[in-house]
């Protein structure tokens, strides 16, 4: 069963009052093994079998997408490829004398994914909710970025690296908004850190 909780919007309503929407709570992730084994188990098809067909899949859906397509998969839905600007480049102002992007300041940062009706339509048909016992943990906003930013220098005179999780604590902000906050530092070389590594290893230093 899963089980949802009424949030406050961070904007009030016309009336200024205070507006609470549903959010479900998740608790865990489902991976390619997991998924695998659960088709493998109804139906004919081996946990491997499954595996391969959907890494060919992704593949497949990556290549149209490289080829300038969206790509729709009935009853799942509709991959849309994002463009993005380079690190380092300008954006283009339109002005006719202004400088053009060609396509080596282009790179595809993202895919949208627009979920087929089917396929919300069979969540919820397979959703049972019951309301969480438990509130959800809201970030930190006893300091300001400024204030946080600082906080980060002070650790870094102290300490080879900064991570994540060091910031977390330090600040008192959520994972997702720690780890956007910090990139966002590491961006901006006025900020005095710098960035280091990828993914899970993915680490801050002193610029």
């Amino acid at each position: 069963m899963a089980s949802y909780e009424m949030q406050e919007s961070n904007l009030p309503n016309e009336e200024g009052m205070r507006v609470l929407f549903p959010r479900m709570r998740l608790w865990g992730q489902l991976n390619l093994d997991q998924i695998a084994e659960s088709i493998s188990r109804s139906s004919t098809f081996s946990v491997g079998d499954v595996k391969g067909v959907v890494r060919a899949l992704s593949e497949t859906v990556a290549a149209g997408m490289g080829e300038g397509r969206s790509v729709k998969i009935e009853g799942l839905g509709v991959f849309t490829p994002v463009l993005g600007l380079r690190k380092g480049f300008e954006r283009e102002t339109g002005e006719a004398d202004a400088t053009r992007r060609n396509a080596a300041g282009i790179y595809v940062k993202g895919v949208r994914f627009k979920a087929d009706k089917h396929l919300v339509e069979q969540t919820d048909d397979r959703c049972s909710l019951e309301r969480s016992t438990r509130k959800f943990r809201k970030s930190s906003a006893r300091y300001t970025p400024e204030e946080r930013l600082q906080m980060a220098r002070d650790y870094l005179e102290e300490h080879p690296f900064l991570s994540v999780a060091d910031y977390c604590r330090l600040t008192g902000l959520l994972r997702n908004l720690a780890a956007q906050e910090l990139k966002r530092w590491a961006d901006d070389e006025a900020s005095g850190l710098a960035g280091k590594g990828s993914g899970t290893h993915r680490v801050y230093v002193k610029r």
